[in-house]
């Protein structure tokens, strides 16, 4: 090892899903929303200035956080931006969890997790999800430094009703509880609810899913005035312009457009449910999800094999290779159209 490299900080990254250069494939591996954004924002794209780009943006970006405040009726000052829910996540990584006790997350859950762990030097310990995906509530009644996690979960899909995270709540008064909602939208209650009866809970969100935004980086936090100031306080420490003019004028356009999203998730939904129905008559197995995806396994085709064969045909799906996960492959829902395919290709599949 060269001497400069001692003093390196190492650590293993997460891998993103790959985004491939391929003319007509059918992209079901990262989650994205298969409809365009509101027609309000691909208006206010259009009508963009030169100013939008010359300028420094607001740094507080007041107009998307005046926004969001106003649709989840809360004050300015419980709301919190940033470019993604991945930047928004590991400012509150370096913002909460400082303790020397170990910080909990589930076993299978977003990867990311263990990698701003590891990067920020916070001790964790993964806490095992049961035999059906779901997430144990009184494995999370003891001493900790932190807890996080998503709801619905990511891979899996399972949605957690809100009873239980109460409980967890009310079980872990002394440390912040993150609850990682970048899929709430297409199924469930978000906690956001429960911001006022614990000061301790902070609920993080994404444009990058329901909102058709993944491309723009726009995600957000919600909790008690004092978690968010300390979350500004690390962000302007960091970096105080953190969101472009462009993402801050199309964020809020998105937003202000309710029936477009509401037209949106509906048709996710509806795929959603009818992809799980012929799936389940081709012999797949997969949890209820709640999310924009399955996570599905199937006893006669490995996984592996499967993504390989659906790649070759330019269908994209996601394969995690770790244990509890390694025979199952996450499938974002797409349009009727290409769900059509996909599903098209499975028949064929089977015959061989």
């Amino acid at each position: 090892m060269r001497t400069w490299e001692k003093n390196i900080r190492k650590v293993t990254p997460y891998v993103p899903g790959e985004q491939p250069r391929r003319d007509n494939i059918i992209k079901l591996n990262t989650n994205e929303n298969p409809y365009p954004p509101s027609p309000e924002v691909r208006q206010a794209a259009k009508s963009m200035s030169t100013r939008a780009m010359r300028l420094y943006p607001d740094p507080a970006a007041s107009d998307l956080v005046e926004a969001l405040a106003y649709r989840y009726h809360l004050s300015n000052d419980q709301v919190f931006v940033g470019v993604g829910s991945d930047d928004v996540l590991a400012m509150a990584f370096l913002t909460f969890f400082n303790s020397d006790r170990p910080l909990l997350f589930p076993d299978v859950t977003y990867s990311f997790y263990p990698v701003w762990a590891e990067l920020f030097r916070i001790p964790f310990e993964t806490v095992p999800l049961n035999e059906k995906f779901r997430l144990v509530k009184e494995d999370y009644a003891r001493e900790n430094g932190g807890i996080i996690f998503p709801n619905p979960n990511a891979p899996t899909g399972v949605y957690e009703p809100l009873q239980d995270i109460r409980w967890i709540l009310q079980h872990n008064r002394d440390s912040v509880v993150i609850v990682d909602e970048a899929y709430i939208d297409f199924g469930g209650k978000s906690a956001v609810k429960l911001i006022d009866e614990f000061e301790n809970l902070l609920v993080v969100q994404t444009f990058s899913k329901s909102r058709s935004l993944a491309g723009m980086r726009i995600g957000y936090a919600m909790g008690n005035a004092r978690l968010i100031r300390y979350l500004n306080d690390v962000k302007y420490s960091f970096n105080s312009y953190t969101m472009s003019r462009a993402a801050i004028i199309l964020g809020v356009e998105a937003v202000n457009d309710e029936a477009y999203f509401r037209e949106s998730l509906d048709k996710i939904i509806t795929t959603r449910e009818r992809v799980k129905e012929e799936m389940r008559e081709l012999g797949f197995d997969f949890p209820d999800s709640k999310a924009n995806f399955l996570f599905a396994t199937h006893p006669d085709y490995p996984a592996r094999e499967l993504q390989a064969a659906l790649k070759e045909e330019g269908i994209y799906v996601r394969y995690f290779d770790a244990p509890r996960t390694d025979n199952y492959l996450r499938i974002t829902i797409g349009t009727d159209e290409e769900m059509n395919v996909f599903l098209g290709f499975l028949r064929k599949y089977r015959k061989k």
